[in-house]
């Protein structure tokens, strides 16, 4: 397995601690008021069905922020497949401090593994083709850096973080600068490269065979083939014969991206990955000790 890039403690504790201050904003009640303050609890973290493990650190922050004591012990890895009935991890530690963080832990990592779970299924399907799958920004406002982490962890490639990132110009940025003269879109992308840093990316979104020339002459680095057919799809490759990356993109599903990624394409976004996936089945199976008194 490729080394996945890491998530940053900050992008982590940023959302952990919004997460946990939305959950428990005064505490919890019940744990406060229902189990003793010296009991301890151990607990396993048990997969209820087969995935991609994603978002170890995040519950690890979400036990830790809520309790420093709380140990979490590991037995898969970020980015590792695990069958189901595995036991993830085991926890122990304060039982107030574990019920506390219990369900904050569980909805991020579960989400993330979901997410990891559902990539490596499209990763699979265009295995031996030399596409890429990537992500979109159709994340989950305020979790894009978890969503997108966990698209590395199931082997796919992230897109533009935002919109600060690259620049790239979609059909309704293209309407605005050319009113659908090819002469004009050129001369307007062409100004465009030569007002941005030579490190900027420049993608731009067709959705017309008759618009690639238009674009490649400006010289950008990547073409999206927006909603194209499949053979539409072979014949804008076979057109761009290299001169820019070709990125396919709109209602990909999991049982066409292999017959897409057969047409030559270089990368196949996916936003199925993030904006409509189904969250893992995990469970933390919970037992307090004797402790209670």
């Amino acid at each position: 397995m490729n080394e996945i890039l890491p998530l940053s403690a900050r992008q982590i504790e940023t959302v952990v601690l919004a997460a946990l201050d939305e959950d428990a904003p005064f505490g919890d009640l019940t744990s406060q008021l229902l189990i003793p303050e010296a009991a301890q609890a151990n607990a396993s973290l048990a997969a209820r069905e087969e995935g991609v493990l994603s978002g170890s650190k995040v519950f690890d922050a979400a036990m830790h922020l809520t309790d420093p004591s709380i140990r979490v012990e590991w037995e898969y890895s970020d980015g590792e497949r695990f069958p189901a009935g595995a036991q993830l991890a085991l926890v122990s530690g304060p039982a107030r401090s574990v019920l506390t963080a219990e369900r904050v832990g569980l909805n991020l990592l579960q989400r993330m593994s979901g997410v990891a779970s559902l990539t490596a299924q499209y990763v699979a399907a265009v295995a031996g083709s030399k596409a890429r799958v990537a992500d979109t920004r159709k994340t989950t406002p305020g979790l894009r850096a978890l969503e997108r982490f966990a698209v590395r962890c199931g082997g796919g490639h992230n897109h533009r973080y935002s919109l600060s990132d690259a620049v790239m110009a979609k059909d309704n940025h293209l309407a605005v600068l050319s009113g659908g003269d090819p002469k004009k879109l050129t001369e307007a992308l062409s100004s465009l490269r030569s007002r941005v840093s030579h490190t900027t990316h420049i993608e731009v979104e067709v959705d017309r065979i008759e618009q690639i020339e238009a674009v490649l002459a400006a010289g950008v680095d990547t073409i999206m083939l927006d909603n194209f057919g499949l053979q539409e799809l072979r014949e804008g490759v076979a057109l761009i014969a290299g001169r820019a990356l070709v990125e396919a993109s709109g209602n990909v599903r999991l049982g066409t991206i292999a017959e897409i990624a057969g047409t030559g394409v270089d990368i196949i976004s996916v936003g199925a990955l993030t904006h409509s996936v189904r969250a893992l089945d995990l469970g933390l199976d919970v037992q307090l000790s004797s402790e209670l008194g």
